[in-house]
This record gives structure tokens, C-alpha cells and sequence, in this order.
């Protein structure tokens, strides 16, 4: 492949070479949606260690932490709109060239956009699950609940995550309360796979089966320096799989990659989609 042409000419000759596409998105993609990054363009981390799932699970100290965080920080999530780079996935899916999409975000933007072949690795933030009863509730419920509970809280609005978890000083969290499950008195967490925790095997086994029927695989926006979403270019590279990687930023999987582009997806998306004659 021609290294000195343009990125759009080099990403539109991948495509034509690999038809089939499973696309692996990660938190840069929502970037310009104005939901930050984990990491910077070198991979390194950009904020304070993040709540594990075992001290969420152990620990009213750390979920009383989460919660107050996430109640300041959901309104940048929920509010959030797909960008361009979204939108662009959503006509290629239905120009059908691409297989099936894996996010390892849980801000649902890609849904939001008409994506149907999702599948939410990290799980999704729009829902809260009880750690006792497995009983399923909107987000947006959470919501209401928390700020009924805390009305005489007001919180500082503190650095944003892409997992709505927003920093705040200690200080303001030791008389927050963070209310029960309504069915049965539980623990409520999101409805998400915290650091430390375990993706389910059945979300990776039909990632795997997607990849298997796929031409390729094209990360975009991951630094891929979490084993979740890395296990895919590991796969991808050990079936003869090409790999193209659009990413502003070093990854983990440079070395691994057929076409490695340092662009921002949301310009370069659209000129693809745009361009791309039905299969």
C-alpha cells in the first residue's frame, strides 16, 4: 500500500482490498462528541486511578464515591450526541461493510447514531443493575433518585471521564446517600464492567466468531492498551487477519497493523462513508 497517498485514498484502498469489516471503537471516537479520553496521544492515563469492582463490591465507602461522582458527571454522558465518525460507521454498516461493530465505550452513541451489530463490550451506561435481585433500571431513574436523596448536595463539577465518573474532592462525599434497590433493598452498580473485573465470556466469544467471518479488523480511537480490547488484534494477527488502526496516538497494536492512520476519525469517517460503493 502506498504509504506517501492520503489517508482517505489509503483507508478507501483497505476497504476495497477487505470488504468485510468488524470495527473495534474505543473512547477517542467520542472525543469530539465532548466526552473525553481515558488516555493521551501516547497512551498514558490522563486522571486518578479508577474504582475497581471489587472495592465497588466490598466497600459503601467506594460505591457512596462512584455514585456522587457519577450523579455530577452523567448529564455530559446523557446529553452527548453521535459525531460524525458515528454517523459515518452507520452508513457503512448499511452500505453493508461492516460485519459487526465491538465498542469498548459505554456511552451507546453508537446505537444512538443507527448502528444495529453492536455489541457493548464494557457493558452500557444507561442502566443500573442490583448486585442482589440482577433487577435492571434506566439510568436516567438513577438520576432522579440521586438528586431527590442529596438535594441539599451541591457538587463541584470536577475532571469528566468517558465512563461519566466525574473528580471530586473527598470532602463533598461523607454525608452523600445513595439509594437502595427498590425491588429488594440491594446495592445498586452500573450496569458496566469495572476495572478489575472480568468481560463476559459470551461477549467475546461472539466478537470472535464476528472477526472469524470478517476481512479484517479497523480500531478506531483505542489506544488498545487494555487487554479487552487488545485480545482482538492478537486474534486478528494469529488468523491472518489485516489490521488498520485509525488513532491520533501511539497504540498497542502499531506493530501488528496493515495501515496505521494518526487522524482524527470524525474527518476521515465521512469521507470514506461517502465514497464507498455498496457491496
Amino acid at each position: 500500500m502506498n504509504t506517501e497517498e492520503c489517508p482517505t485514498s489509503r483507508l478507501a484502498e483497505f476497504l476495497q482490498l477487505h470488504p468485510k469489516l468488524v470495527v473495534l471503537s474505543g473512547a477517542g471516537i467520542s472525543v469530539a462528541s465532548g466526552i473525553p479520553a481515558y488516555r493521551d496521544g501516547l497512551g498514558q492515563w490522563q486522571h486518578r486511578k479508577p474504582i475497581q469492582h471489587n472495592d465497588f463490591v466490598n466497600h459503601a465507602a467506594t460505591r457512596r464515591r462512584y455514585w456522587a461522582r457519577s450523579m455530577a458527571g452523567w448529564p455530559t454522558i446523557n446529553d452527548a450526541q453521535p459525531n460524525a465518525a458515528h454517523r459515518a460507521l452507520t452508513a457503512l454498516e448499511a452500505d453493508g461493510r461492516l460485519e459487526f461493530l465491538i465498542t469498548q465505550n459505554v456511552d451507546r452513541l453508537h446505537q444512538r447514531a443507527g448502528s444495529r451489530s453492536v455489541l457493548d463490550l464494557h457493558g452500557r451506561l444507561d442502566r443500573v443493575r442490583c448486585l442482589s435481585c440482577e433487577d435492571l433500571t434506566e439510568r436516567r431513574t438513577m438520576q432522579q433518585r440521586l438528586l431527590s436523596h442529596n438535594s441539599a448536595q451541591v457538587l463541584s463539577s470536577g475532571d469528566m471521564r468517558p465512563d461519566g465518573d466525574s473528580e471530586l474532592p473527598d470532602t463533598e462525599l461523607d454525608d452523600f446517600d445513595v439509594p437502595p434497590c427498590i425491588q429488594c433493598g440491594g446495592n445498586l452498580m452500573p450496569d458496566v464492567v469495572f476495572f478489575g473485573a472480568n468481560i463476559p465470556r459470551a461477549r467475546v466469544e461472539s466478537s470472535m466468531t464476528a472477526l472469524d467471518r470478517a476481512d479484517a479488523l479497523l480500531v478506531i480511537g483505542s489506544s488498545l492498551q487494555v487487554y479487552s480490547g487488545f485480545r482482538f488484534c492478537k486474534h486478528a494477527q494469529a488468523t491472518g487477519k489485516a489490521i488498520a488502526i485509525i488513532n491520533p496516538g501511539a497504540t498497542r497494536a502499531d506493530s501488528m497493523a496493515t495501515l496505521k492512520l494518526d487522524e482524527a476519525a470524525e474527518t476521515l469517517l465521512p469521507n470514506i462513508a461517502a465514497g464507498v460503493t455498496p457491496a
